[in-house]
C-alpha cells in the first residue's frame, strides 16, 4: 500500500516558511512585503476561483496580491502594454498571466507571458526562465510552480533532497508548463529523465521502469495500476473533471493516474485532489518571496551598480579637448542608465548618448539612503580659470573607475554664450571631460532653450498688459479678460481666483457676481513701467542688446520704453530650476516672480499678470536632469545652469537628490560650486543647501599654483596673453604668498561652515616638486584636513586616485555643518555678515537706491529670504586688482535686486553685466563641421 504524499500537508509547510521569512526580514525592512501581480482576461469561473485561491493563501501568510482584471476584448498590444507596466512597477515582485486567456481577440499568450520580466516571472513560463532551466543555470533560474511543487514533494516524501539523482524518472506529457520542464529540471536533480508524449510507442513499459513517475497529460485515469513498478514515487499532476448528475452534488474530480489500482503497487502517491495542486499555489508564492529579497535586497541590490568602465588610451602630449573626447567612443545611454539602476520607464531618449531622467525616481527610492555629499570650490581664480570642472570629472573617474565605488558628478549647463565666445565649453578638460563633449556643449536637450521661451513669453505679457490697460476703460478691460460664455457666465480661470485671493475679494466662479469695484481692482495691474526688472532673455553674447528700446512700431501707439536683453542663463527662471523640488514647487516659484511693483509700491508678480501655468508647461521638461557620461564611463547629470555672480552658480538641487539616491549610502555625489569658494562656496551653503535641506560632507577646494603665485604678488594674468615667466619658473616665495592670504582665507571660509576640506592642487606641466610640496604643507596648516596633488587632466582617473582617497576619508570625518546666518536676520545685517566674515572686509557701504531697495523688500515681506551677493569673482574684495586676502576695506553696495520666484535677494557690488559681448576673434571662427560626416571641430 502507497504512503499518501499530501499536498496540503506539505504546502502548508512551505507556506509557514515563506510567512516566517516576511516575518524576518520586516525585522530590518519593516516595510517589507512581497507583491503578487495576476493578470487575468476575461471572467472565466473557474479561473476566478484558481485566481482566489492565490490571492487568499498570499494575504494569509503577509503577501499581497494584485489583481489586474482586464476585459476579454483587450488587444495583444494593450494586453503587453499592461505587462510592461507591471514590469516597471517597483512595488511588484511576481507576475503571472491566468491562463486560459479568456479573450475574443487573436493573441499570443507566449508573447505575452515572454514579455514578462525574468526577474517577475514567479510562473517560471518566459524563454529566458524555460532557457536557463533546459541548460542547467538553477541559480539564476526561477523554477516553474508545478514541476517544482513535484520536485518538493518527492524530496519531503522520501525525506531524501537527493533522492531523485541517479533514479529512472519518466515524464508523462511534454506541456510547457509541466512536462518539459519537470523533465528538465528532474534531469539537472541527477535524475536519468525520459519524456513520453502522444506519440511514444510502448507507453506502460517506459511507466514501469520509473522509479519516479509524473503524470500530465490530462486523461481521467490513463495509468493503469499494472504500469507502475512497484515502490515508485507517482505524481500525478492530472485534473479531471467528471460532471455530477445528481442535483446539488458537487462535479467529480480525477487525476491522470487509476488512482485505487495505483495505491496497491506504488511506494508513494499523490492523490486528487489534495495532492500536486495546493504545492503549485505554495510554490508561486514562494517564487515570489524569494524575487522580491533577491530583486530589493540581494545580489543586486536597488542602489548597486555593476558599471562597464570606459578605458581611454592616454596620449602625451594630451591633445585638444574635442580630439580627446572623440578618441573615446561612449557607452549607449541605455545600457548607463540600466547599469546604475534607472528602469526604461524613467528614460527619455535624445539620441543614444543622453537622456532625461523622470523624477519618479525619486519615489521609487525613497527609502534608500542618500550617498555622500561633495562640493568642489576653488581658490579666487585668475581669469584663466583654475579647473574646478575638470577636477569634479577627474575625481569621480577616480572614484567610480579605479576605487569602484558608486559616484555621480553633477554639473551646470554651460551656455552658448561662452561656446561660441571667448571662454568656450565646460565639458572639463583633457583626460578628465563629460563626453560627447559637442553634445554637452550645444543644445543639450533644450532646457537653455525652454527657459529662452518661458522667460520671453513673461516679458511679452508684461508690455502687452501696460498696454492693454492703456488703451482701455474698466469695463471694456474686464470684460475681456473675463469674456462670457454662451450661456452668458464669466468664467475665472484658476490662476484669476488666485488674483481675487490675494486682493482680499472673495472668489467667485462668474465674474458678473463681483462688485464694479472689485472688477476695476481685478482688472487693473497699473504696473509702474519704471519699476519693472523683467528683461528678455536669448543665449547669444550680443553687446548690442545690453540698452535697447520697445513698442517703436505704429501699432504700439508710442508706448515704448527702454529695456535690455540679458544672457538665457541669468533668467531668473534658471535660477528657479537650479533651486526646485519638484514641477509642483517650480509652477509655485513661477507664481512668485516679482516683475515689478504697482503705483502704490506692491509687488507684482507672475501670477498676477496670469501667466504662472502656461510657464510651467514650458518649462515642465526640463525639471527632469540630463544623463550623460565622463570620459571613463561613470554617470554624469547636467542640470541648469544659472550665472554665480547675480544667481547662485550651481547645477540643480533635483540632479543632486536623484543623484544621492541612485548612489545609495556607500556613494558620492560630486557637485561643482561656480567661481571661488567666497562666492560660489557660500552660496551653495547658505542658498542651495537650505532650500534643498541636504547636508554636505566635504569640501574640495581647488588650487593651482599658477593662481596662488598671482595672489602672492605676481603680474597680472590676462586672458589671452602669455603668462609671465613668473608663471613659468620656479618662485617659493610667490607661492608662500599665495598660500598665506588666499588659500589661507578660503580655507578658513570652508572651516567657517563646519564642513571638512580636501585642498587639491591641480598640477600643470609647469609646476615644480617645491612649489606643490609647499603648498601641501601650508594647507595643512592653515586647516586643511587633507592637501594633494592631482594629475587628472592629463591622467584621467587614475591621476586622481589620491585625491579621491582623501576625499572619501573626509566624508568619513566629523562633520559639523551649519548656516553663516540665520534667515530672520535683517537684510542688511546678512550682506555685512557675508562681507565680514567671508570677504574680510570692514563693514558695508550703501547706497541711497540699496537703502530703499531694502526697505521696500522688508516692507513687501521678502526679509527672511537669503543673499546672493552679486560681485567680482576675480577678488575677495569689490575691486578685481586687488589680490591675495584683502582687508582694510569697506563693501559698496550700489543697488539691491530680488529674485523671488527663486528664493534669494541679490546686492550688486560694482556693475554687473548681464548680457556678454563678442570680443574681436571669438572662438567660433574655429567651429567648422563636415558636411559629409557631420563631425564638429574647433570646441573646447
Amino acid at each position: 500500500m502507497a504512503q499518501l504524499i499530501s499536498g496540503l500537508e506539505y504546502s502548508k509547510k512551505v507556506l509557514n516558511e515563506v510567512a516566517a521569512g516576511i516575518a524576518h526580514t520586516k525585522e530590518t525592512h519593516p516595510h517589507f512585503k512581497p507583491c503578487l501581480a495576476i493578470v487575468q482576461v476575461g471572467d472565466r469561473s473557474d479561473s476566478n476561483v484558481y485566481i482566489g485561491a492565490k490571492l487568499k493563501k498570499a494575504a494569509e501568510i503577509g503577501a499581497q496580491g494584485k489583481l489586474v482584471k482586464l476585459p476579454a476584448s483587450i488587444s495583444q498590444a494593450e494586453l503587453e502594454k499592461e505587462i510592461d507596466a507591471l514590469n516597471e512597477d517597483d512595488t511588484v515582485d511576481g507576475i503571472i498571466v491566468q491562463l486560459p486567456l479568456d479573450c475574443t481577440t487573436a493573441i499570443d499568450a507566449d508573447e505575452v507571458i515572454d514579455r514578462i520580466d525574468h526577474l517577475k516571472d514567479v510562473d517560471g513560463l518566459t524563454r529566458e526562465n524555460a532557457g536557463r532551466l533546459a541548460r542547467g543555470e538553477l541559480s539564476s533560474t526561477v523554477f516553474p510552480c508545478t514541476p517544482h511543487g513535484c520536485l518538493y514533494l518527492v524530496q519531503q516524501a522520501t525525506g531524501d533532497d537527493n533522492y531523485v539523482a541517479g533514479k529512472h524518472v519518466v515524464v508523462l506529457g511534454r506541456s510547457k508548463i509541466v512536462g518539459s520542464p519537470a523533465a528538465a529540471l528532474f534531469m539537472w536533480h541527477q535524475g536519468t529523465t525520459t519524456i513520453c508524449h502522444s506519440r511514444t510507442k510502448n507507453i506502460e513499459e517506459h511507466c514501469r521502469r520509473a522509479d519516479v513517475l509524473i503524470v500530465a497529460i490530462g486523461k481521467k485515469n490513463f495509468v493503469k495500476g499494472d504500469w507502475i513498478k512497484p515502490g515508485a514515487v507517482v505524481i500525478d499532476c492530472g485534473i479531471n473533471v467528471e460532471a455530477n448528475s445528481e442535483p446539488g452534488k458537487k462535479n467529480k474530480l480525477y487525476g491522470d493516474v487509476d488512482f485505487e489500482a495505483a495505491k496497491e503497487v506504488a511506494g508513494y502517491i499523490t492523490p486528487v485532489p489534495g495532492g500536486v495542486g495546493p504545492m503549485t499555489v505554495a510554490m508561486l508564492i514562494k517564487n515570489t518571496f524569494e524575487q522580491a529579497l533577491k530583486r530589493r535586497y540581494g545580489e543586486r541590490k536597488l542602489g548597486e551598480w555593476k558599471l562597464s568602465y570606459l578605458k581611454p588610451i592616454l596620449v602625451k602630449p594630451v591633445p585638444s579637448d574635442i580630439a580627446v573626447s572623440r578618441s573615446q567612443p561612449p557607452k549607449d545611454i541605455q545600457l548607463l542608465a540600466r547599469e546604475i539602476g534607472i528602469k526604461k520607464s524613467e528614460l527619455d531618449l535624445f539620441g543614444d548618448k543622453k537622456a532625461k531622467v523622470s523624477l519618479k525616481v525619486l519615489d521609487r527610492l525613497a527609502h534608500v539612503k542618500d550617498g555622500k555629499y561633495v562640493v568642489v570650490a576653488g581658490i579666487t581664480p585668475t581669469p584663466l580659470g583654475e579647473g574646478k570642472s575638470t577636477t569634479t570629472i577627474g575625481l569621480v573617474q577616480a572614484i567610480g573607475a579605479h576605487l569602484k565605488k558608486n559616484v555621480f558628478a553633477c554639473v551646470r549647463q554651460p551656455s552658448q554664450g561662452p561656446t561660441f565666445g571667448i571662454k568656450g565649453g565646460a565639458a572639463g578638460g583633457g583626460y578628465s571631460q563629460v563626453i560627447p563633449m559637442e553634445e554637452f556643449n550645444l543644445h543639450l536637450t533644450g532646457d537653455i532653450h525652454a527657459i529662452t521661451a518661458a522667460n520671453n513669453l513673461l516679458a511679452a505679457a508684461i508690455d502687452a498688459r501696460v498696454f492693454h490697460e492703456s488703451t482701455q476703460k474698466d469695463d471694456a478691460l474686464f470684460n475681456r479678460l473675463a469674456p462670457q460664455n454662451k450661456q452668458g457666465v464669466r468664467v475665472l480661470s484658476a490662476v484669476q481666483k488666485r488674483r481675487l485671493t490675494r486682493l482680499g475679494i472673495p472668489v467667485v466662479d462668474d465674474g458678473n457676481l463681483l462688485s464694479e469695484v472689485d472688477r476695476t481692482r481685478f482688472a487693473r495691474l497699473n504696473i509702474d513701467e519704471s519699476t519693472i526688472t523683467w528683461n528678455r532673455v536669448l543665449d547669444t553674447n550680443d553687446r548690442f542688446l545690453r540698452s535697447i528700446e520697445i513698442g517703436l512700431g505704429p501699432q504700439e501707439k508710442g508706448h515704448s520704453r527702454k529695456t535690455q536683453f540679458d544672457i538665457t542663463v541669468a533668467s531668473e527662471i534658471m535660477a528657479i530650476l537650479a533651486l526646485t523640488t519638484s514641477l509642483d514647487d517650480m509652477r509655485d516659484r513661477l507664481g512668485k516672480i516679482v516683475i515689478g511693483s504697482d503705483k502704490d509700491g506692491n509687488p507684482v508678480t507672475a501670477d498676477d499678470i496670469g501667466i504662472t501655468d502656461a510657464l510651467a508647461v514650458l518649462m515642465r521638461d526640463t525639471v527632469r536632469p540630463n544623463l550623460m557620461q565622463t570620459l571613463e564611463g561613470t554617470p554624469v547629470f547636467v542640470h541648469a545652469g544659472p550665472f554665480a555672480n547675480i544667481a547662485h552658480g550651481q547645477s540643480s538641487i533635483l540632479a543632486d537628490r536623484l543623484a544621492l539616491k541612485l548612489v545609495g549610502p556607500e556613494g558620492f555625489v560630486i557637485t561643482e560650486a561656480g567661481f571661488g569658494a567666497d562666492i560660489g562656496m557660500e552660496k551653495f551653503f547658505d542658498i542651495k543647501c537650505r532650500y534643498s535641506h541636504l547636508q554636505p560632507h566635504a569640501v574640495v577646494l581647488v588650487a593651482t599654483i599658477r593662481a596662488l603665485k598671482m595672489h602672492g604678488g605676481g603680474p597680472p594674468v590676462v586672458a589671452g596673453a602669455p603668462l609671465k615667466h613668473e608663471y613659468l619658473e620656479e618662485n617659493l616665495g610667490l607661492v608662500e604668498g599665495g598660500c598665506d592670504s588666499n588659500l589661507r582665507k578660503q580655507i578658513e571660509n570652508a572651516n567657517k561652515f563646519g564642513v571638512p576640506v580636501v585642498v587639491c592642487v591641480n598640477k600643470f606641466a609647469t609646476d615644480t616638486k617645491a612649489e606643490i610640496d609647499l603648498v601641501v604643507a601650508k594647507a595643512k596648516a592653515h586647516g586643511a584636513l587633507h592637501a594633494v596633488v592631482s594629475e587628472h587632466w592629463a591622467e584621467g582617473g587614475e591621476g586622481a586616485i589620491q585625491l579621491a582617497e582623501a576625499v572619501i576619508e573626509a566624508c568619513n570625518a566629523k562633520s559639523n555643518f551649519k548656516f553663516l546666518y540665520p534667515m530672520e536676520m535683517p537684510l542688511e545685517k546678512k550682506i555685512e555678515t557675508i562681507a565680514k566674515e567671508i570677504y574680510g572686509a570692514d563693514g558695508i557701504e550703501l547706497s541711497e537706491a540699496a537703502q530703499k531697495k531694502l526697505e521696500t523688500y522688508t516692507r513687501q515681506g521678502f526679509s527672511a529670504l537669503p543673499i546672493c551677493m552679486a560681485k567680482t569673482h576675480l577678488s575677495l574684495s569689490s575691486d578685481p586688482t586687488k589680490k591675495g586676502a584683502p582687508t582694510g576695506f569697506t563693501l559698496p553696495i550700489r543697488d539691491v535686486r530680488a529674485s523671488i520666484g527663486a528664493g534669494f535677494i541679490y546686492p550688486l557690488v560694482g556693475e554687473m553685466t548681464t548680457m556678454p559681448g563678442l570680443n574681436t576673434r571669438p572662438c567660433f571662427y574655429d567651429i567648422t563641421i563636415d558636411p559629409q560626416t557631420e563631425q564638429i571641430d574647433g570646441l573646447f
